[in-house]
């Protein structure tokens, strides 16, 4: 008894000066406590707003396992920029916090990929073909969370396509780099400069956004944190190994699964079929073709040559 009033005495000085340090009245918040319900794991999660966010637009079934699936992905890019915002913000980043933090990011890519086969082999494909052409002209390469990411993971020079990385001047903005970013290939025609819809769209909404966020992370992307690290530190072989893990599931793994399950959706027919963002998405989705690295100092120049070919 003497033990549990104790206790209670020294949570209530914990509370009382932690709301002290807020400026806020300790007796006010445990006064609130009295009438507070009792929380639920249907409320902290959300359970029913969760499961009334799928929209379909088509009376296909399949088109929700389409919907769920891509809104499980978003969530999971939300879980891993909260990774990725830990290592920026980290001030006295060291080699063992750096590849724990890794760690976390690689398992949320490891689901990811590994759980794309939902994509592949868990739709019929004539349902598929049904309502693909309502989405129209949107496209997943209009993920602002992805491009985020990719963002957020090197230098914006590594995710200038790669037609335009050596007419890039050495003093280029970062304004300038978005500009020749290499998504833009899945909605631009290079010889004519014309933009199509999908990707009009998406630059009116997240343009600025994107690059407020390069600014941001320009000295704090996970490659400028790596170099910025003692270099005793930067020699740790479970931190390299750990950013080279990332760099191959992001830029091949990842994108292979998606090349193979367009293959299998858009050639069922034996002809190529356009993508929903009117892209050539052989050359568009294939990691020899775009060749995106995040940290290509990491790679032999053997390895560099034959990115994702093997």
């Amino acid at each position: 008894m003497i033990k549990t009033a104790d206790k209670s005495a020294e949570l209530m000085e914990d509370i009382h000066q932690r709301y002290t340090e807020m400026g806020q009245d300790p007796l006010v918040h445990l006064e609130g406590l009295k009438y507070a319900k009792p929380i639920t794991y249907w409320d902290y999660c959300e359970i029913d707003t969760l499961l009334s966010l799928q929209k379909p637009r088509t009376i296909v079934p399949d088109e929700s396992v389409f919907i769920m699936y891509h809104q499980v992905n978003e969530l999971i890019f939300k879980m891993i920029l909260s990774e990725i915002q830990q290592i920026a913000d980290k001030e006295d980043l060291n080699a063992h916090f750096f590849t724990e933090r890794l760690g976390r990011i690689n398992r949320y890519w490891g689901i990811l990929i590994n759980s794309f086969s939902i994509m592949k082999d868990g739709m019929e494909t004539a349902q598929y073909l049904k309502f693909r052409t309502t989405l129209t002209p949107a496209s997943g390469f209009q993920s602002a969370q992805y491009r985020t990411i990719e963002i957020c993971c090197t230098p914006l020079e590594n995710l200038v396509h790669q037609y335009f990385r050596p007419q890039l001047s050495e003093n280029a903005t970062l304004d300038e780099k978005l500009s020749k970013i290499y998504w833009q290939a899945a909605g631009l025609n290079f010889k004519t400069g014309e933009k199509n819809l999908t990707l009009q769209l998406f630059e009116v909404k997240y343009r600025e956004e994107f690059l407020r966020i390069a600014h941001d992370y320009e000295h704090k992307n996970i490659w400028a944190k790596y170099i910025a690290i003692h270099p005793d530190e930067q020699k740790d072989q479970n931190l390299i190994k750990a950013l080279r893990h990332l760099d191959e599931m992001v830029n091949i793994e990842w994108v292979m699964t998606h090349y193979h399950t367009a293959e299998k959706y858009l050639e069922s027919d034996g002809n190529t079929t356009e993508a929903t963002g009117g892209s050539s998405w052989k050359k568009y989705m294939h990691p020899s073709y775009q060749r995106r690295i995040f940290f290509p100092k990491l790679w032999s120049s053997e390895e560099l040559e034959n990115w994702g070919r093997n």
